[in-house]
């Protein structure tokens, strides 16, 4: 498989597929579309075995990829109505893995002060936190209100501790029945850059997509389900150049300039051999969109909205 860094399932699927000629489902995979009005697409990926894990490099459950058109202009419609189908598909995994009143823990990962990787903290801001309501003054909460709580452990580089060390200890006080973990996440299309959110049952590996790999946060590490909750902020500047190069070719054939050595080239993996170049040099960055302030306001309040909905009834 071609190595690209990427967090979603969706398009690891699809290198995958590409890489191998394969035009129907990848055997272990299950996949299905949802169309939502003109903006929104849904995209579930399901991981049925070892083959399937085998081939798209993810564990076994379900990853869901929410699309969303135009989120640089997004309104508070749009907004809204992406928030919604965050709200859908998280009570949905919500309701195979806990109760209606179990307590649940929301983690927002990333470090606040650098803006691509700020959502998980800025999310957390705009949790509806009940846990301590509930235990100190029940009567202003209906009562079936669920105990939620929320934490932002910071980085490593920060902290000078392992975000799995924090929660454990957190986990073994607070006894949460489950975690909601928030991440920036790393995509191989620059049209997802904060236009994505995948929500998936299997946990998270911090910092995978750009190879800086922490410890997983899972059920088997922390002894509780983890559902992940990942928006794409960054891409690599070799996906950046040959993403160009693809629309530089599709712009010469569409003007009858087209030639043998083009086609061959539009078929040749670009990325490695651009990946090839750049990273002797160090020059592979890591790149943002210059609306990341925007796009990171918009899609965080997109899942704070999805996940007080999903939360509480």
């Amino acid at each position: 498989m071609i190595n690209f860094r990427t967090d979603l399932a969706l398009e690891r699927c699809d290198l995958y597929k590409k890489a191998n000629n394969i035009e129907n489902e990848v055997e272990g995979i299950q996949t299905q579309e949802e169309q939502i009005g003109e903006s929104i697409k849904i995209t579930r990926v399901k991981v049925l075995n070892e083959n399937g894990e085998q081939a798209i490099g993810k564990k076994k459950g379900n990853y869901i990829t929410i699309d969303v058109k135009n989120m640089k202009i997004a309104g508070e419609e749009d907004i809204q109505k992406t928030s919604e189908a965050v709200t859908k598909e998280l009570k949905s995994l919500l309701a195979n893995l806990v109760g209606n009143q179990d307590d649940i823990l929301v983690v927002g990962l990333g470090n606040r002060y650098v803006t691509p990787d700020s959502l998980g903290p800025k999310v957390i801001q705009d949790i509806d936190i009940t846990r301590h309501l509930l235990t100190y003054m029940p009567e202003v909460l209906d009562e079936q209100t669920r105990p939620v709580s929320a934490v932002s452990p910071g980085v490593l580089g920060t902290t000078g501790i392992e975000t799995l060390e924090i929660l454990k200890g957190i986990v073994d006080n607070v006894h949460p029945k489950l975690l909601i973990v928030i991440d920036s996440l790393a995509s191989r299309s620059i049209e997802r850059i904060s236009s994505s959110v995948q929500i998936a049952d299997t946990g998270i590996i911090p910092g995978a997509g750009v190879g800086n790999r922490r410890k997983e946060l899972t059920k088997e590490t922390l002894g509780i389900p983890v559902i992940a909750i990942g928006v794409p902020t960054v891409v690599e500047a070799a996906t950046i150049a040959a993403d160009s190069l693809d629309m530089f070719i599709q712009k010469v054939q569409q003007e009858a300039k087209s030639n043998e050595f083009l086609n061959e080239l539009q078929e040749e993996n670009k990325y490695e051999m651009i990946k090839e170049v750049l990273a002797p040099e160090e020059y592979n960055f890591i790149v943002t969109p210059k609306e990341i302030d925007e796009l990171i306001e918009n899609m965080s309040s997109v899942v704070a909205r999805g996940i007080n909905f999903a939360t509480q009834k």
